[in-house]
């Protein structure tokens, strides 16, 4: 009786952690979706404010710009993402869109 207990105990538990790990499965692809989706939404905006000719205020990031007229791109994004808090795929298009209204 107790052996049938046990099993039937790690069989349940053994089940319990299955499902957790389907649940987490399931979150990470929703994750990966949103980041997914969101980035389409970034460039068809950036796409959009491009079109417009939009620029960015250049006085909240002083520190870029003068990296970006030292030619120095990689600090730059670094500064960029200081900044705003940008992620880096975020900062270098960002900085390179500065770049090329520039002329840099």
């Amino acid at each position: 009786m107790d052996s049938v207990l046990i099993v039937v105990s790690v069989l349940l538990l053994l089940g319990l952690v299955l499902v957790a790990m389907r649940d987490g499965d399931r979150r990470r692809e929703d994750g990966r979706q949103l980041r997914r989706r969101l980035a389409l939404i970034e460039r068809r905006l950036q796409h959009v404010v491009d079109h417009l000719g939009v620029a960015e205020p250049d006085a909240d990031m002083p520190d870029v710009v003068r990296r970006l007229e030292e030619g120095d791109k990689i600090q730059a994004i670094k500064a960029y993402r200081d900044a705003t808090g940008a992620g880096l795929a975020e900062a270098k298009d960002a900085v390179e869109s500065m770049a090329r209204q520039r002329g840099l």
